[in-house]
């Protein structure tokens, strides 16, 4: 739902009090238009601080001086190869932020923005007064520490970054150019543009295996590695997840945005380590060759193992719908439910029910000239047994997303009534969730 990185880069971004680790950031649209292309505007890498947060100077490029030990060590690691150089340049903070500016003009129109924040806002992720652009151009800047820009196969590393968190920086953005010359980071990227949680998945590849390889070599230099050491990748990955007070955009942002920017760097390079310990260096061409599809694989790596695809269950309809137009369509994957449940209700329950999603798809239709929006939504559970729990922690979310609700049905199959924007109806129907939300009348069977 929410935009993506500006599509032809693969940004680093600073997350403090992180001694030898990760890095992330980014913001993933979840949304699919009516035509079948989803927009891609948001997308960072926190840079790790590695040991002091001292000022760099701001006119030093000795940090590219590492680049062919940096390399060296990377094709060692993935025994892929470096096919060509890689320009370089530092970038300024205000470079940046005109960068990603110009970016989201490029890549998302008024209406398309319009569309995103409509979709955050029916399932109640953000606040009806967010401002998507603002927080995502805003969120970016504040965090950007470097990133490769895949379409000019050019790296850049911010000038006021601190050196320690520039070397960090500068292994994760040299391994994205890495596995750009080998699998084409633009094309990969693109081929699942049309669905959203796929799209997220490989991001999580992408970020992951840069995240991966970056805590490696660091690792190794320290003379250790983080094979075998799965305690040790599980702490760096959870540490990348804080926060701080100088970063108060971060710290702000609502929950769906802080999970999913971490998510590709955080998750991924869990999912990066699941890899190599199953295939080793092979690991690092499969996750390219042979991708995982959802996120529900990112976080589960034994169901990507076991090829577990997740199902699309039928979207609920409503009869009167003359005046409406598609909107958009999209998916609805294991960490959307995540981040809902947990935001509505807590962490444990969100990781007790989330794992056992299995499909989710949503629907937006809009009548202008009522100034409607309706939400048809969908998800399917392993079993009777998970959906129900998973309908009636709906009900809550939505008792919560609502300043005032008034409730008409409530047994064991429907919960309906009127929220703030209109008539709802959820219904249990085997292990499938069906929800219509923002109709002008009841719904009716």
């Amino acid at each position: 739902m929410p935009l993506e990185r500006p599509a032809e880069t693969t940004p680093t971004y600073f997350v403090p009090e992180i001694t030898s680790e990760p890095e992330q950031l980014k913001t993933q649209g979840k949304r699919q238009r009516a035509k079948g292309k989803k927009q891609k505007c948001a997308g960072l890498l926190l840079a790790f601080a590695v040991a002091s947060l001292a000022g760099a100077q701001k006119s030093d490029r000795s940090i590219f001086e590492e680049i062919g030990r940096d390399l060296k060590e990377l094709t060692e690691i993935t025994d892929l190869k470096m096919h060509h150089t890689v320009p370089f340049d530092l970038i300024t903070k205000d470079q940046v932020n005109q960068f990603l500016k110009d970016r989201v003009k490029d890549v998302a129109t008024p209406e398309e923005i319009r569309i995103e924040e409509l979709a955050l806002k029916k399932f109640g992720f953000v606040p009806q007064d967010f401002d998507l652009k603002k927080t995502t151009i805003d969120l970016l800047t504040e965090q950007a520490a470097a990133f490769y820009d895949y379409h000019k196969k050019k790296l850049y590393i911010t000038d006021w970054a601190p050196q320690d968190m520039r070397q960090a920086a500068l292994i994760h953005e040299l391994a994205h150019a890495l596995a750009d010359q080998n699998f084409h980071l633009e094309r990969f990227i693109r081929k699942g543009s049309d669905n959203d949680d796929l799209s997220m998945a490989r991001d999580a590849v992408m970020e992951g295996q840069a995240t991966w390889l970056m805590s490696e070599v660091i690792e190794r230099r320290a003379g250790q590695t983080l094979k075998g050491a799965g305690e040790s990748v599980e702490m760096m990955s959870r540490s990348m997840a804080s926060g701080g007070s100088e970063y108060p955009v971060y710290d702000s942002a609502p929950l769906y945005f802080r999970r999913t920017l971490v998510f590709p760097y955080m998750q991924g390079m869990l999912f990066q380590n699941a890899a190599v310990e199953k295939l080793d260096e092979e690991a690092f061409a499969r996750v390219f060759r042979q991708p995982p599809v959802s996120t529900q694989q990112i976080l589960h790596p034994d169901k990507y193992f076991a090829g577990i695809q997740p199902t699309r269950p039928a979207l609920p309809r409503f009869s009167a719908r003359h005046g409406y137009k598609r909107l958009a369509a999209g998916t609805m994957g294991e960490l959307d439910h995540s981040v809902l449940i947990e935001q509505f209700l807590d962490a444990r329950r969100a990781t007790e029910i989330a794992p056992h999603w299995r499909g989710g798809l949503y629907a937006l239709d809009e009548n202008k000239a009522e100034h409607r929006v309706v939400l048809e939504y969908a998800s399917e559970w392993d079993d009777d047994g998970w959906s129900r729990k998973f309908f009636k922690a709906y009900q809550k979310a939505l008792r919560k997303k609502w300043q005032k609700i008034e409730v008409q049905t409530d047994d064991d199959s429907t919960f309906a009534g009127r929220g703030d924007d209109g008539y709802f109806q959820v219904r249990l129907d085997g292990a499938v969730v069906r929800s219509l939300e923002g109709l002008r009348d009841p719904a009716v069977d």
